[in-house]
């Protein structure tokens, strides 16, 4: 289960809030910006223009995602380092076909999916070479919904102002009724309200959120391909738990902070 990302949900409602708070002290009334002609043209538009930009898989894969921006990954970087630890005590003492009885119990996928390709056995190369292919594919797959919400975020503006326009246009046919122009013109620029909030209050800070939780879960699936490979190399747990600390700041649960060793030091640059 998820744990709840409260900065979100104060981020979202204190800006939509205080824009609101605002809008009373002026001496606005909500009921002067609920709009929904101005809505439907705004986000029936911007909905529009994004279908026009990405495939469906690809929206639907967004459309998922909003989940991810009230809730934090529960996977605890410190237990996965453990975890990879634990394997690579058994592969030193019972030999890496001993971990084929064990794969089927770990909880991280990506781990699961290595040590499958150690236990068939890849040689260090290949296994390298095809995880670095794995990454890059969820690399570009994990970054589409932050760019349908980056998108969405561009286009309500313009689609704003196009609704306000349309406003004016219908204003501007019945001038012949005075008493009724100021109000048609501010229903009109209503949208562009829509357009710019929804815009910066939503979409592209989503975007945003999006961007930083899939690098935080590339982050740990290169520290396990880092793991992997040692494991494979037959390498200590205990140095493999240290090398793999460098991820974490350097410090493990617990423990004074090691000085990792140059080569884990590279190895690491070169995965982030």
């Amino acid at each position: 289960m998820k744990k709840l990302d409260i900065a979100s949900l104060i981020g979202l409602s204190s800006g939509l809030g205080f824009v609101l708070l605002g809008n009373h002290l002026e001496g606005g009334h909500v009921s002067a910006i609920i709009q929904p002609t101005a809505a439907l043209i705004v986000f029936g538009g911007t909905l529009g223009a994004v279908l026009v930009s990405f495939p469906m898989s690809q929206f639907f894969a967004a459309v998922k995602a909003l989940g991810q921006l009230f809730g934090n990954d529960d996977r605890d970087p410190q237990a996965l380092i453990d975890e990879i630890a634990e394997q690579a005590k058994i592969a030193r003492r019972d030999g890496l076909l001993a971990l084929e009885g064990t794969i089927k119990n770990l909880h991280d996928p990506f781990l699961r999916k290595s040590l499958d390709m150690v236990v068939a056995g890849f040689d260090s190369k290949t296994l390298q070479e095809t995880l670095d292919l794995a990454l890059a594919e969820q690399d570009e797959e994990g970054e589409a919904p932050a760019k349908v919400f980056e998108a969405a975020g561009g286009y309500s503006p313009t689609i704003g102002i196009v609704g306000a326009v349309l406003g004016l246009i219908h204003v501007m046919s019945n001038l012949s009724d005075v008493s009724k122009v100021g109000a048609g013109i501010a229903v009109a620029f209503v949208a562009t309200i829509y357009g710019v909030a929804s815009a910066n209050l939503v979409f592209l800070p989503a975007a945003n959120k999006l961007k930083l939780k899939h690098r935080e879960r590339m982050r740990l699936c290169e520290m396990t391909q880092q793991g992997v490979l040692a494991l494979q190399q037959g390498q200590s747990p205990r140095l493999i738990a240290d090398r793999l600390a460098v991820f974490l700041g350097g410090k493990r649960e617990g423990e004074a902070a090691p000085q990792p060793s140059a080569k884990a030091e590279k190895s690491a640059k070169a995965a982030a």
